[in-house]
């Protein structure tokens, strides 16, 4: 019974995770409409790779951090300079998502897979989110932290994650080439704002704590 607790949390805590617009669900369907569904589709797989390694990461130090709350201020503190990075990025330095690529450029679909990692690497915000999960169900006597356990929590995490995106890769259909040229907005701002909006709930929370 305890396996299939931790699958079903597992699983819907990544599902319900990913639902709100973020970087890596926005990112999906940015690749999505611009080089179609198989190259999102692997891009997503590389996103859930890295999530489950924080998945996993964060469910064996669920124990200590939850003794050493200072910790979490700090993955928080670390979380909203990447945020503020990343928003400056997306507004000043990424290229114009409506410019049409060259078409003798072809980027590899192995590319595409590590960027999935990387940039899932890049949003620290699952390790103390999963962490509050775990230690949260656990203490309801719905999770369990023993080995066999937590690897079916960390494989249900990637694909509740997967099945979110693919939501999203579903949901921003590829747009034929002569559509593409009259697209008038700019995806690189979309997640540039949702970046900025995350890294004032980020300082706020801070500010919350500090005073």
């Amino acid at each position: 019974m305890t396996l299939l607790h931790n699958f079903i949390i597992g699983f819907l805590a990544a599902f319900i995770g990913v639902i709100p617009p973020g970087l890596l669900n926005m990112s999906a369907a940015k690749i999505s409409m611009k080089e179609g569904r198989k190259v999102a589709t692997l891009f997503s797989v590389g996103v859930c790779v890295t999530v489950m390694i924080q998945t996993f990461v964060a469910l064996v130090l669920a124990r200590y951090l939850d003794k050493n709350p200072d910790i979490i201020d700090i993955l928080q503190k670390v979380a909203l300079g990447i945020f503020i990075c990343l928003t400056i990025y997306f507004f000043f330095i990424a290229k114009d998502s409506r410019r049409e690529a060259p078409v003798e450029i072809k980027k590899s679909k192995r590319n595409r897979f590590f960027k999935g990692m990387f940039i899932a690497a890049l949003n620290l915000l699952p390790l103390p989110y999963w962490v509050y999960v775990s230690i949260t169900f656990s203490a309801f006597g719905w999770f369990s932290f023993e080995q066999l356990e937590l690897w079916v929590a960390v494989l249900a995490s990637g694909l509740g994650t997967f099945v979110m995106l693919m939501i999203y890769i579903q949901f921003f259909k590829p747009k034929p080439r002569k559509i593409r040229k009259r697209n008038t907005i700019n995806m690189n701002y979309v997640i540039g704002i949702i970046t900025a909006v995350i890294a004032v709930v980020t300082a706020v929370k801070i500010l919350n704590t500090i005073t």
